[in-house]
């Protein structure tokens, strides 16, 4: 009898704690969800801030990209919401034809897209190379999913990484800030999953004699010119290092807490379209140290939990998705915050949520969208 009442009461624990799994397994991680709000929203006043005096003199309308980055931030939103209900799994029925999409379009750009500021990045009113980064991050996660165990030998992670140079290659042509990020993604998922670090550090050597090698081409001159600018911008302070003095001037003028918000100088026809890749700058001189640092805060809070929804993921799959997603995000906010404090040389990147740029913003919050749909799905351990 004992017997019998002591079975039927684990059945019941058992049951509750089922219950309990299922119940937790349908909630996202509300710490994405709320940091990826506040981002978007500070991205907003500090478009507004920094392009209001360049919108009013060129579109006679203070208000002209906080109203079209607002508009793009209900659409990103939205893509975020559905994202976060969509069937990740269904992802991978998608990864190849997305894959190959990418690379025409890449194609595309480079033979009949739009120049701007000199270079072809534009395409049917988006870059393709935003795409390319949400594309690389599903197609690798499909192929190493089906078949890990070729990243045991060195021949199985050159075999991978063609399908990381392709996209690279027709990127690097006209952007190859942008291209560092999709080769950084690429690799860093590679790195994730396979059993065998010493492949990438006998790979790093070749790879990196060939990118200084690349560098050295007539057709890539204008990148050393880069380089030089970097290590000392006043030999041209009224040309190409124009842009680069004008940043340091303003984040050293914010000091601790800066100016006040709404209150930068280097916006005021100092610094070209302050709305876009410069933004940390104006960030820096607007709110000061203490500003910068809780925007950067908010970026770690947003990598922390995103390493922590790959790690529980439920799959290989989903938990190289999840990592990309947030080796995406890292790689672009160090590379645009050591180009505005001189870390490196100047390249253009914006900063995740907070530059202006439509189509930029809605991959990222569509990425984002993902991320949290995994996050549903976590592995729990304990309850």
């Amino acid at each position: 009898m004992e017997s019998a009442v002591s079975r039927k009461s684990q059945g019941r624990i058992k049951g509750a704690k089922e219950k309990r799994i299922k119940a937790i397994r349908t909630q996202c991680d509300f710490t994405i969800l709320f940091t990826v709000g506040l981002l978007v929203l500070f991205g907003l006043v500090m478009i507004f801030s920094s392009s209001y005096y360049y919108a009013l003199n060129h579109f006679n309308d203070m208000y002209y990209f906080l109203k079209k980055q607002a508009l793009w931030s209900v659409i990103g939103f939205s893509a975020m919401i559905f994202m976060m209900n969509y069937d990740y799994k269904n992802i991978k029925l998608l990864a190849i034809p997305g894959y190959i999409v990418s690379q025409i379009l890449l194609v595309l750009v480079l033979l009949i897209g739009q120049k701007v500021n000199g270079s072809k990045r534009w395409l049917f009113g988006f870059q393709p190379s935003e795409l390319a980064k949400l594309t690389i991050i599903f197609f690798m996660a499909l192929i190493i999913s089906y078949n890990r165990n070729k990243l045991k030998k060195f021949s199985g992670l050159l075999f991978y990484l063609i399908f990381v140079a392709i996209p690279v290659v027709l990127i690097a042509i006209q952007n190859l800030s942008t291209a560092i990020v999709v080769l950084f993604i690429g690799v860093a998922m590679l790195f994730v999953a396979s059993p065998k670090i010493w492949h990438f550090f006998v790979l790093a050597l070749p790879v990196l004699g060939g990118g200084a090698a690349a560098v050295m081409l007539p057709q890539f001159a204008y990148r050393l010119d880069r380089i030089q600018i970097w290590k000392n911008p006043w030999i041209d302070p009224t040309g190409k290092g124009y842009q680069p003095i004008q940043s340091l001037y303003a984040v050293g003028s914010g000091g601790l807490f800066g100016l006040g918000l709404g209150e930068s100088r280097q916006k005021l026809g100092f610094i070209p379209e302050a709305h876009n890749d410069i933004i940390f700058a104006i960030v820096c001189e607007e709110l000061g140290l203490v500003g910068a640092i809780a925007l950067l805060s908010l970026f770690l809070i947003l990598i922390w939990r995103g390493i922590k929804v790959a790690i529980n993921a439920p799959d290989l799959f989903s938990s190289l998705v999840a990592s990309g997603i947030v080796c995406m995000i890292g790689i672009q906010v160090l590379i645009n915050v050591a180009v505005i404090t001189k870390t490196i040389p100047t390249t253009g990147m914006p900063l995740p949520f907070i530059s202006y740029g439509g189509s930029s913003l809605l991959f990222t919050m569509s990425a984002m969208g993902i991320l949290l749909n995994i996050s549903r799905y976590s592995k729990l351990n304990k309850l």
